[in-house]
């Protein structure tokens, strides 16, 4: 790896790479620092409190470890948009602005709580063209978290899971019959392809889209991969490096090793991809959560091949063994299971440090990389700092209440002590949730309830009878 970074050092190669128009005015993201006051173990739920420095000292600073407590870096890439957050607004930021040089519509498909999805259907929507989503599955009983981002915003198509595994035949049918007989569709990794140096800070290839005159025009339908799990999705995660990078933050000096989880594991390549390029003392650990590592070293060298045709050029002197190189640490979460799966005290874990840090995780993705980040940085063995990437995802947390019932996630919470003379009416329209997940009352009047019967509390959480009125079941 060390022959590998000599002869990728490009200093003009990255900056050609990075002139270009981006969604993101600014690559600036916000940097914490989490102490952890008392580690106990490994085990994911042990004795251990976080302490966010919302400060840090960083550059030189950065140099002085503090030995007491260890600690790790969190790039707060949640922060960067209301809805497009995390590694979506990064894989977006070279993209998008593609899309406004070829578009009209533009199809990509996902889960049905794609964050990719909703991204993209934000994103089009905010520059004036339509959003066509194929979200694999049924149509949920309850649309939240990003299902309902993805709806407001664009054009929602519930997929079979048989015809969903046939992505690419799924999005052709699709974007063919949005085109129509006047229209056309092309593929992003096509645009590139077609013009791969075109695409520089100067002006637009093409007026930028109007909403207006595309209801006049013909069609032009871009098809965007699952993810976007594109080449071009790389460069908003190496201008992110390139930012890092800097000496007033972590510099270009300092060993660190960088934690992120990988759902397709384009933001892991992406990550080590900049490092390489500028030549930087960095490692990469992602976190599988999707997939087995043969697949994630298969997209890691079809990534790097599609970027080296897309961008580069034999003048810019780019090893091309760099293709099986392996330049990500592909790691297993510390507790594996199938993908979308969540464990007992995995959402406690995350109430804990949203208490404890003011920074939401969720526990299909981003528990995985704290998690990680937070057993590297008490190896004592190893002088690396450790920076996690947070990659959004937090609406997702939303998103659970179509999955699972509250009684199943079991929040911790406190019960509110009243005297034992208080007594509480409900109005006819008035619901009460109860542990298990019963409505009361079916929209009867109900008597005032006393808090002795509750044993002079009432549970902030539901839970324990009183107040009759028969128990109709709340399908969550």
């Amino acid at each position: 790896m060390g022959v590998l970074k000599h002869n990728l050092v490009n200093d003009k190669l990255v900056s050609r790479l990075l002139d270009r128009r981006w969604a993101l005015n600014s690559p600036d993201a916000k940097i914490n620092q989490i102490m952890i006051l008392n580690p106990k173990g490994d085990e994911l739920n042990g004795d251990v409190t976080f302490r966010n420095i919302t400060q840090p000292c960083l550059g030189e600073g950065i140099m002085k470890k503090n030995h007491s407590f260890p600690s790790f870096y969190v790039v707060r890439d949640d922060l960067l948009h209301p809805l497009v957050n995390g590694n979506k607004a990064r894989k977006l930021d070279a993209l998008l602005p593609l899309l406004e040089d070829y578009a009209t519509d533009v199809v990509t498909c996902g889960g049905c709580q794609s964050a990719h999805t909703a991204a993209v259907a934000v994103s089009c929507a905010e520059r004036g063209f339509r959003p066509h989503l194929l979200l694999r599955g049924e149509v949920p009983e309850t649309l939240t978290g990003y299902n309902l981002v993805s709806t407001l915003y664009g054009n929602v198509v519930y997929v079979p899971r048989s015809l969903y595994a046939e992505r690419k035949e799924m999005l052709a049918r699709h974007a063919e019959s949005i085109a129509g007989h006047d229209g056309s569709v092309i593929w992003l990794n096509d645009i590139l392809g077609a013009s791969p140096k075109n695409h520089s800070s100067g002006k637009q290839n093409f007026s930028e889209a109007d909403p207006v005159k595309c209801l006049e025009k013909s069609r032009k339908v871009v098809v965007v991969n699952e993810g976007a799990g594109d080449s071009v999705a790389l460069l908003g995660v190496m201008r992110l490096i390139q930012y890092l990078s800097q000496k007033h933050l972590f510099g270009k000096n300092e060993a660190l090793k960088i934690v992120v989880d990988a759902g397709t594991g384009t933001t892991a390549v992406g990550l080590a991809l900049g490092a390489l390029c500028l030549g930087l003392p960095w490692e990469v650990t992602a976190v599988m959560l999707a997939d087995k590592i043969n697949a994630y070293k298969e997209k890691e060298r079809n990534l790097i091949s599609e970027f080296l045709r897309s961008f580069t050029s034999s003048a810019d002197g780019l090893d091309p063994s760099i293709v099986d190189a392996e330049i990500v640490q592909w790691v297993e979460r510390s507790l594996p299971r199938k993908f979308g799966n969540i464990l007992k005290g995995e959402v406690q874990e995350c109430q804990k440090i949203a208490r404890q840090t003011g920074i939401l995780v969720d526990p299909m993705y981003t528990l995985a990389g704290w998690d990680i980040a937070t057993k590297l940085s008490q190896n004592r063995l190893e002088d690396m700092k450790v920076v996690m990437l947070h990659t959004g995802g937090t609406l997702g947390m939303f998103g659970l209440a179509q999955r699972y019932r509250l009684s199943c996630i079991n929040f911790s919470s406190h019960r509110l002590k009243l005297p034992l003379s208080c007594s509480l009416s409900r109005p006819s329209s008035f619901v009460v949730f109860d542990r298990d997940y019963h409505r009361y009352g079916g929209g009867r009047a109900q008597p005032p309830i006393s808090a002795a019967s509750h044993g002079g509390y009432w549970p902030l959480d539901g839970g324990g009878g009183g107040g009759g009125g028969g128990g109709q079941h709340h399908s969550w």
